[in-house]
């Protein structure tokens, strides 16, 4: 799915990627607080996930049929992302 855009297209995907990722992790960072990574790194964890996952998905097999299904795919693994650094920043702290 990915390596198939264009070089516009992708720098196009990954600055709509991150400005929606700063949203949300700006009110994650609001309801977590200091448990929290910040605005601007739950936006790199968030954009890195999103393609990191859809990167590994289509490494092991999984093809997308349509925009929806990578969608939903990218935005799972991005939250996957954010929800393992949070857990691990969580054991750190209690350590």
């Amino acid at each position: 799915m990915i390596a198939n855009l264009g070089v516009f297209w992708l720098i196009m995907a990954m600055g709509t990627v991150a400005i929606l990722s700063f949203i949300l992790s700006l009110a994650l960072d609001a309801i977590i607080g200091q448990d929290g990574v910040g605005g601007v790194g739950g936006m790199i964890l968030m954009t890195g996930g999103f393609f990191g996952g859809l990167y590994g998905l289509n490494h092991f097999g999984m093809r997308f049929r349509d925009i929806q299904d990578g969608a939903v795919a990218g935005m799972a693994c991005a939250l996957a992302a954010f929800a393992v650094i949070l857990l691990g920043k969580a054991v750190v702290r209690r350590i």
